[in-house]
């Protein structure tokens, strides 16, 4: 298993999928360019390579890839345009397709207006997360373990960090018509988990891209938000079980 976090974020995002995974899969999480603390963000075809590199440098020839919101929609493009190394697919709150967009996107996506947004939320969350009582409330609100905001908060008040929020919502818009256009092509069987009270990508867009991908399969959860890996960990560790068990294991290892 690759997978691909979202924005902001990090390879932390997936350790609860990753423990609820345990023994049943080997999971390969990686910091994307941009969030990794010394490479720049990139484009979806960089982030693709990106991804591609990490495969090849474990000697991997293919692999399932599971990604989580702007990650799903690296994944896709995975999928799309090298369906020679991917297996199958589990896109978790995926921002795959121009459904998926909400103004306030292309408003963050803006040249100069959208940095100093990103700049304000990342770094307003990142002190919020500061104060030990708040993070602690909000942990709890959030049913997220304070640990992971711990780590969170020092990775929200970057310049990196905002430098990579802005840089993405401006590639995410340039790329996801392109994107829509190749996921006609996605053959690697798919599965496609939302929350229905996900606010952060509406869960019609999910619904719709499940259209979209011949044979896709949709598994909405009542009641959940938009992060799937990190409140509902075992969710996404089922789903991918689920995939691996769909894949013929001659399609995967190295090569």
């Amino acid at each position: 298993m690759l997978l691909l976090h979202g924005q902001p974020g990090g390879a932390r995002d997936w350790q609860g999928v990753i423990t609820e995974l345990g023994d049943r899969a080997e999971a390969i999480a990686i910091d994307r360019p941009g969030w990794d603390g010394h490479s720049r963000a990139v484009d979806l075809a960089g982030n693709a390579h990106a991804a591609l590199a990490a495969l090849d440098a474990r000697g991997i020839q293919r692999a399932t890839v599971a990604g989580h919101s702007l990650g799903g929609a690296i994944a896709a493009w995975l999928a799309a345009l090298y369906p020679d190394r991917v297996a199958a697919l589990v896109l978790a709150a995926p921002a795959a397709n121009l459904a998926s967009l909400y103004p306030a996107d292309r408003w963050l996506a803006a040249p100069l207006v959208g940095e100093l947004a990103s700049v304000t939320a990342l770094s307003g969350l990142g002190l919020a997360l500061s104060i030990p009582r708040l993070r602690r409330r909000i942990a709890g609100a959030a049913g997220i373990q304070p640990n992971y905001l711990r780590t969170a908060r020092r990775a929200l008040l970057t310049p990196a960090a905002w430098r990579a929020y802005a840089a993405e919502q401006r590639w995410l818009i340039r790329d996801l018509p392109a994107l829509e256009r190749q996921l006609g092509a996605i053959r690697a069987p798919t599965t496609i988990v939302v929350g229905a009270a996900d606010r952060i990508v509406p869960p019609e867009a999910s619904r719709a891209l499940a259209t979209q991908i011949e044979g896709a399969r949709l598994v909405v959860r009542a009641r959940a938000g938009h992060l799937l890996p990190q409140r509902n960990p075992g969710l996404i560790a089922d789903a991918i079980v689920a995939a691996l068990d769909r894949t013929p294991s001659s399609t995967l290892g190295g090569g």
